[in-house]
């Protein structure tokens, strides 16, 4: 069972990278624990800013430092970056078009018990409207690790979130197919295609397996990059199958579900089921325990495909 997060991992390949790179800055809002970058901020404090707890002003000079030529990592709570300073990531970064990377972590229900102001579940629609703004949700540790490594090599302004806790392992260190913003397809398949994102991604995964036995031919993109969305990945994979499922841990409306339901809907038409948290405040609980509640869980996606079909 993998005991690292995807926080873990991003922290690991920052600190590869700028022992070589003195232009990686790393931000937090008073968050460096959480955020798993307390080893980075103790091996390069020049290369580290504390801001407190002000995630406006977190945004804000990290923006600032990308117009330096700097490569700043902006780490904040997903619920508050995603929120509290909306506005400085739509002007200041995408706007802008600044080089800065916001990390939004412990993301969507992460902090399960301390309820809906710790939730972040609109993060994905959010981000994802405002105009130059990229928005990634990465599956596992190893895809995490890729993903940052391809940020490092462009200048674009992009949203990152991940989640708390660790997460099954996916792929591993000697497999991990990934091309930036093109999906990883994990499964071909002929009666439903599942597209997921973040942490969805593993239950997804298993539920394939579970169809397999039963004879259903499920198959599986890992939409990692929620924008740009590979809309050709969808297209390609969503015309082989009968019916399509997404799988996201987001509330209902303008995350993954509804932008493949765009695509799908415009270029080959065909029954598109979106499984997602309610539109409500979530129930307290781990997140393990809120996803068996709603049924994002891999008996649930497949228990949701057979009723579908």
């Amino acid at each position: 069972m993998n005991k690292i997060p995807n926080r873990q991992a991003i922290c690991q390949v920052l600190m590869e990278r700028a022992a070589t790179d003195k232009d990686i800055v790393v931000l937090c809002s008073d968050s460096r624990g959480s955020a798993s970058l307390t080893p980075f901020a103790n091996t390069f404090p020049e290369q580290f800013v504390e801001v407190g707890i002000a995630e406006q002003n977190l945004v804000s000079i990290a923006a600032g430092l990308a117009k330096c030529g700097k490569k700043p990592f902006a780490a904040s709570p997903a619920c508050f970056l995603s929120t509290r300073s909306y506005e400085q990531a739509k002007v200041d970064c995408a706007y802008s078009n600044t080089n800065v990377t916001l990390v939004g972590i412990s993301g969507g229900i992460s902090y399960g018990s301390l309820g809906m102001s710790h939730h972040s579940a609109q993060d994905i629609a959010a981000m994802s409207a405002i105009p130059n703004m990229r928005v990634y949700l990465p599956s596992d540790r190893f895809q995490t690790a890729k993903l940052i490594e391809a940020l490092l090599e462009d200048e674009k302004p992009a949203y990152l979130r991940v989640g708390r806790n660790a997460v099954e392992d996916i792929y591993s260190e000697e497999n991990t197919p990934f091309v930036m913003d093109k999906a990883t397809v994990l499964a071909e398949g002929t009666d439903v295609l599942i597209v997921a994102c973040g942490e969805m991604v593993k239950p997804a995964y298993d539920a394939v397996g579970l169809l397999k036995d039963e004879g259903i031919s499920a198959g599986l993109l890992d939409m990692y990059c929620v924008k740009p969305l590979d809309k050709e990945g969808v297209i390609q994979a969503a015309g082989k199958a009968k019916m399509v499922l997404t799988v996201e841990e987001h509330a209902p409306f303008g995350g993954l579900g509804s932008m493949v339901s765009q695509v799908v809907g415009s270029e080959c038409p065909r029954k598109v089921i979106n499984m997602a948290l309610p539109d409500a405040p979530v129930i307290s609980g781990t997140s393990r325990e809120v996803f068996d509640y709603y049924g994002l869980n891999a008996a649930g996606i497949a228990e949701r495909v057979r009723k579908e079909l």
